[in-house]
């Protein structure tokens, strides 16, 4: 490489043309680089506390933070994130509502305290939540913060007189992502999916005590598209996952359930209504003192299909009904008429399932005798009973379908139609 000439100890310069062109060439390059990274690094943080929040856990916070999310909403950066630091907020249900002009951040790192009271909720319906996001399309929710839905004083009041509260609602919403953020004491749903797609949760934890009734974990209804990973979910009052009507590609994988009644599929077909859930898969999960396990349980009077389901690598401990269909899910303490009609539930594997169970049923698959299970496949499946010395069984009612590997107890399973 020839060198211009110039004083002793100065930088000198490539004089050649092949030389100078690769030496612009470089400097274009960093420029390009050092430019990138100052466009990715456009993030714009809109802090509660600037917009009078007081984070005392006894004023009403709500407009403060409905006004840091107006302006994180309608920003244009790449990144717009509406913080919420190590302190106590105290809100009244509150709608974060879209659309907005970028995919935003919520970054949750205090207490967001609902109302104690029932009497402190404002417009009670049939639709109240404590923290709703709304037509928001491109959500990130992450930090280390706690959502606390001050349940206990909904508990003493039967669900029959008291709307279905929820405390994390999202509604017709896309591409929501959430991670590593706690939900406790809900009134009843901790999360609800409503009319969503494509939505990842993370890293988890969901918590209800003994005596907390109708506190789903995680409920879906009409959404598509959604994982839940690395997860604890541990529900007394209800369903860690429930899954229920409209809802395609649901994956779950590597969430501890306990207690609670199981990962269920339904119920289905209220009213006689007509439900369809198809691509749901529930992998590497462990059921800890669960009511019921992998559970699908429709109404007599449904109509429908439940189809491609797959429960995989999962273990029990002290689960009742670890294996369960029920198709004859009432929800009347007085019975329900016979019918002619039924879901129908076809391809539904069960794969790699062990551990105990406290009832002494703990496959039983229990199905419509107007529409029978079929192409039903157990493999690899061993349960024993938590009660040393006993003996657990299996039951069928119109199911049809496989076994093989090692299957105990012992598959009754009808191979013909």
């Amino acid at each position: 490489m020839g060198l211009c000439c110039g004083p002793c100890g100065e930088f000198q310069l490539p004089c050649d043309s092949e030389s100078f062109a690769v030496l612009r060439i470089m400097i274009l390059v960093l420029v390009t680089i050092i430019w990138g990274i100052g466009e990715a690094a456009q993030v714009e943080y809109f802090n509660v506390m600037d917009y009078g929040a007081k984070g005392d856990a006894i004023t009403d916070d709500s407009v403060a933070f409905l006004k840091a999310w107006n302006d994180t909403c309608n920003s244009k950066t790449d990144e717009p994130t509406m913080v919420i630091p190590r302190r106590q907020f105290f809100l009244r249900p509150t709608t974060f509502r879209g659309p907005c002009k970028s995919k935003v951040h919520f970054s949750l790192l205090g207490v967001l305290f609902a109302p104690s009271s029932p009497k402190e909720w404002k417009e009670l319906n049939d639709t109240v939540k404590f923290i709703e996001f709304e037509y928001v399309n491109g959500l990130y929710i992450h930090g280390v913060g706690l959502i606390n839905g001050h349940g206990k004083g909904w508990w003493d009041i039967s669900c029959r007189y008291h709307p279905d509260l929820k405390t994390l609602k999202f509604h017709k919403s896309n591409d929501i992502h959430m991670s590593q953020i706690r939900i406790i004491e809900s009134p009843q749903t901790h999360i609800l999916l409503l009319g969503c797609n494509d939505v990842e949760f993370e890293g988890l934890f969901i918590k209800s005590p003994d005596g907390s009734p109708n506190t789903d974990g995680i409920h879906i209804h009409a959404t598509n598209n959604v994982f839940i990973n690395s997860s604890f979910i541990g529900v007394a009052g209800d369903d860690c996952v429930s899954i229920g009507d409209g809802i395609s590609n649901v994956n779950i994988s590597y969430v501890t359930c306990g207690p609670g009644h199981g990962i269920s599929i339904g119920s289905l077909g209220l009213s006689g209504s007509e439900s369809n859930v198809s691509n749901i898969h529930v992998r590497h999960a462990i059921f800890n003192g669960t009511q019921n396990g992998a559970r699908i349980k429709t109404y007599q009077t449904g109509r429908g299909e439940v189809r491609d389901v797959e429960f995989s690598d999962i273990k029990f401990i002290d689960a009742g009904n670890p294996i369960i269909i029920d198709q004859y899910y009432c929800g009347n303490p007085n019975g329900c008429p016979p019918t002619n009609v039924g879901v129908q539930i076809s391809n539904v594997r069960y794969t790699d399932m062990y551990g105990t169970s406290k009832a002494d049923i703990a496959v039983n698959f229990n199905c419509s005798g107007n529409v029978a299970c079929t192409d039903i496949k157990l493999e690899n499946i061993n349960l024993t009973s938590s009660t040393i010395g006993k003996q657990v069984t299996s039951s069928c009612n119109n199911a049809y379908g496989e076994a093989k590997g090692t299957i105990e107890p012992k598959s009754c399973l009808n191979s013909k139609t």
